[in-house]
């Protein structure tokens, strides 16, 4: 078995693995582009191999001689000028390292599996490395001491969802106004991703930006996550059916993310804005998950999502120059943002 099919089968078996780190997530983010993924095992002792060769059926052996998953590291690898580097899959906040359940809280085996998985970057000959770790993730520290740099960044999470009518109140002023706006729209889930990504791009066009991502990207990403029933395209229109906001909304176990908002600025002052999040929120309240924002280091956005009773989440990206002119283009994009 390849390390990929082995990932995917350990993501199966222990079930939390974040829905970005998922081998289908990568397999759809990244198509046609390089993606694998870096295993971390456990050692069999002598003993154990000794058992395991006394079993009298081979195919019972092979299973039980074969190591533990610790952890892995899915990640994309880009090739530029001759020179490799790991970065972020677009539309993926999170990713870097997953621990299995059992050695979840051992900073100890936590310490090992970051340095086994160190090492194997050095292996690859990398120039640069940046990953988004999960939320609240311990590995992330544990390669801050290995040398790696930690750029702090915010998301914007509702992490209960009992009361919806609590959650509304928890809206600032502003955002409760707009809603009343909204009274007359209405929400659905009738936009086809074709439908959608047109939207998408006439938003864009009329604030006279480009889409960061095609269309093939959006059909192959909502045709796998539609096929595992972890999407879904929420709408808001007016009664004539005139599409004003709509959103791509993604989840796993935990978290519903709001991926891919947009809407049409000729209709801002309609409140459907407001009212596209309160329905996506909705969602998430029916299928009993938290909901993330996917938090932006935009100030603009960032004070948008604040105003939803939110809670400002940290989590970090982690960051490593092996390449000396890495290393100073990084400088130099430094000094133009200060």
């Amino acid at each position: 078995m390849t390390n990929k099919e082995r990932y995917a089968a350990w993501c199966e078996q222990i079930g939390n693995v974040p829905l970005m780190m998922q081998p289908w997530w990568m397999d759809a983010v990244c198509a046609g582009k390089e993606w694998d993924v870096i295993l971390v095992e456990s050692q069999k002792s002598e003993d154990d191999s000794r058992s395991a060769s006394g079993v009298e059926n081979a195919e019972d052996a092979d299973s039980q001689a074969e190591p533990k998953i610790l952890g892995a590291m899915p990640y994309l690898l880009r090739k530029r000028l001759g020179r490799k580097y790991i970065l972020m899959p677009q539309q993926t906040q999170i990713g870097g390292i997953w621990v299995d359940p059992s050695i979840t809280d051992n900073r100890w085996e936590i310490a090992r599996v970051c340095q086994s998985i160190d090492q194997q970057l050095k292996q690859m000959h990398l120039s640069y490395y940046y990953q988004q770790y999960p939320i609240g993730s311990l590995p992330a520290e544990a390669m801050r001491g290995l040398g790696f740099r930690l750029r702090e960044r915010i998301t914007y999470r509702l992490d209960f969802l009992n009361d919806i009518d609590q959650i509304v109140e928890s809206f600032s002023k502003n955002k409760r106004r707009q809603l009343q706006k909204a009274a007359s729209l209405v929400a659905d889930t009738q936009l086809t991703a074709e439908d959608f990504y047109r939207f998408h791009v006439h938003c864009l066009d009329a604030q006279h930006k480009r889409i960061s991502y095609t269309r093939e990207f959006l059909l192959v990403l909502e045709r796998k996550a539609r096929r595992l029933g972890q999407c879904e395209i929420l709408s808001i229109r007016n009664l004539e059916g005139e599409v004003y906001a709509a959103a791509f909304l993604v989840w796993d176990r935990t978290t519903m993310y709001y991926l891919i908002p947009c809407y049409d600025p000729a209709y801002k002052d309609s409140g459907a804005s407001s009212l596209l999040v309160l329905e996506a929120i909705k969602l998430a309240h029916r299928k009993h998950l938290s909901f993330d924002f996917e938090g932006s280091m935009d100030s603009g956005v960032a004070k948008h999502y604040s105003q939803f009773g939110t809670t400002p989440t940290r989590y970090y990206g982690v960051e490593k120059c092996y390449h000396p002119l890495f290393r100073l283009a990084l400088w130099w994009q430094k000094i133009r943002e200060r």
